[in-house]
């Protein structure tokens, strides 16, 4: 055991041997007595505590869970079913498992389940007062929600079928999308070849930053070329299962990745703290311009003395775009990247997209928003996405309320409680085949209908109270985004090239970047939007 602790040790930080083997012994004799001391609480008579492997005595089950935490767990849950229970380190954690186990969790049993764990990790983000991760759930964070809902809603309405019509976020998402068409195209003929995802990730924060601030950055733009950049910092920490944020002990051993994490959260609350200060400056409540304008018109509104509302109002400003700015470009470039990565692999799948947009929208204007219900090929595209590569493959952890008791089990007040979505979109009880990429599977026999309801079994957004807010426009971007580079462009790797589809485990499930993308001018759009 005390050859485990400190090969953990060693992998979280760079030490001497002398240092990991103190440090593991002190280790091992602290948590030995927390282990001693620690009372678990009594359960209730006819119910009984979730099942579980019973690990190392210190460790708990850290070690077998630090490699592809999404497989480790959805093995163990065949094992233990859909609640049971881990330890990381001497902390329990409740682990959620299967489509209706989860669903009774967060949205029939919402308010037991709604809370956040207190993680050291998560206090850095926005200063700790991030709505994402924060452990409140209040009255204070519903008002925050639902001032984030309105500012999305009001920059972001979809315009009808019959609509001539475009809403903003269309017009931007159509921008960026065809900046990307010809940028792809200028990189084959001055290369022959390129990487989508640092020109897919700069085009997709474009889009957010007009959201949020009403400004557009260019492709080389090195503010926010150092923001995307640095992105994976925040991932490889924030990453479920993290033992830092459960292990005491880890927190105070030097670590060069929570060293990157701190000082990425600090430089994008800086980022957006000068931009929502120049927004004050310039407020004018007759020319709401962007989703910050309407956060502040929001706080304006609660007839705060003039005195304090400059003051307060603008801290939570800063937490609530820093929700929105943070989720919204990871998220949309993740699923542009990977779908990329299944169309160059499957490239029938993607003639097949092509053929659809060709017949239903041609080649005289380009997509929108409206144009997603005759595009049922394009969409079951998108959620066998979402579905094959879950590259959300938990949830934000949760935190029980109150004592509850779910499928018999008793669980406790504040227990620390993860939801395994990859678990869910690749359970075989769900679906056929699942480990095969087959749009298919969610149309009509003929193939001529969406079926919703299979659609509604894939997790990517969370479920429930604290579910992702910007879920809605990341689906509309996504689909704008394949739907114009698909009509324009076919994708393809040069020749002797494949694309490489494992999985990298953080945050979020990321694949191995690609060099060797080409890209072949369909045609090119001779009208308008």
């Amino acid at each position: 055991m005390l050859k485990a602790a400190m090969s953990l040790l060693g992998s979280h930080g760079a030490v001497s041997a002398s240092e990991a083997l103190l440090a593991a012994a002190a280790f091992c004799l602290v948590f030995l007595l927390l282990q001693r001391l620690q009372q678990r609480p009594a359960v209730p008579e006819g119910l009984r505590r979730p099942p579980g492997p019973r690990g190392f005595p210190v460790l708990g089950n850290v070690l077998e869970l630090r490699k592809d935490t999404h497989l480790a767990l959805a093995r163990l849950s065949r094992r233990y079913g859909d609640v049971m229970e881990v330890r990381i380190g001497s902390r329990p954690v409740l682990v959620l498992s299967g489509l209706d186990t989860i669903r009774q969790a967060l949205v029939r049993q919402a308010e037991d389940f709604m809370g956040r764990p207190d993680l050291p990790s998560f206090r850095f983000v926005a200063d700790g007062q991030s709505m994402a991760f924060s452990p409140d759930s209040g009255d204070v964070w519903k008002a925050r929600k639902k001032m984030a809902q309105n500012a999305l809603k009001s920059f972001s309405v979809a315009p009808s079928p019959t609509s001539s019509s475009t809403c903003l976020l269309e017009e931007h998402v159509s921008k960026e999308a065809e900046y990307l068409v010809t940028k792809f195209l200028q990189l084959m003929e001055d290369e022959k070849r390129f990487e989508p995802y640092q020109y897919l990730v700069v085009s997709v924060t474009n889009v957010i930053c007009a959201m949020c601030f009403g400004r557009r950055y260019e492709h080389d733009d090195q503010e926010l070329l150092s923001l995307v950049n640095s992105a994976q910092q925040f991932d490889d920490v924030a990453a479920i299962g993290n033992p830092a944020d459960f292990i005491p002990l880890l927190q105070y051993l030097p670590s060069r990745s929570m060293k990157l994490f701190i000082d990425f959260n600090r430089y994008f609350l800086s980022f957006l703290q000068k931009i929502v200060k120049e927004h004050y400056e310039t407020y004018d409540e007759n020319n709401i311009r962007d989703i910050t304008d309407s956060l502040i018109e929001q706080c304006l509104d609660k007839k705060v003395e003039t005195k304090t509302a400059m003051q307060i109002p603008k801290e939570k400003i800063v937490n609530l775009v820093n929700d929105i700015f943070g989720a919204g470009f990871d998220t949309v470039t993740l699923a542009l990247s990977w779908s990329l990565m299944y169309l160059v692999t499957y490239p029938d799948i993607q003639r097949k997209i092509q053929e659809e947009l060709d017949q239903r929208i041609g080649r005289e204007r380009r997509p929108r928003l409206s144009d997603r219900g005759s595009l049922p090929y394009t969409e079951a595209f998108i959620l066998e996405m979402f579905r094959h590569s879950s590259f959300v493959p938990f949830t934000i952890p949760h935190s029980t309320t109150k004592d509850t008791v779910l499928n018999g089990c008793y669980i406790p007040k504040d227990t620390c409680v993860f939801i395994n979505q990859w678990q869910v979109n690749h359970d075989e009880k769900l679906w056929k085949d699942p480990e095969s990429f087959n749009p298919e599977r969610f149309l009509s026999a003929d193939g001529s209908r969406l079926n919703k309801e299979d659609g509604e079994k894939v997790l990517l957004f969370g479920l429930g109270k604290r579910r992702c807010i910007g879920e809605t426009i990341a689906r509309w971007q996504v689909f704008l985004f394949l739907a114009t580079l698909l009509q324009q462009l076919e994708f393809s790797l040069c020749e002797g090239h494949k694309a490489d589809l494992t999985p990298l485990y953080s945050l979020t499930l990321r694949h191995k970047r690609c060099e060797h993308f080409q890209a072949r001018q369909r045609f090119a759009i001779k009208g308008g939007s």
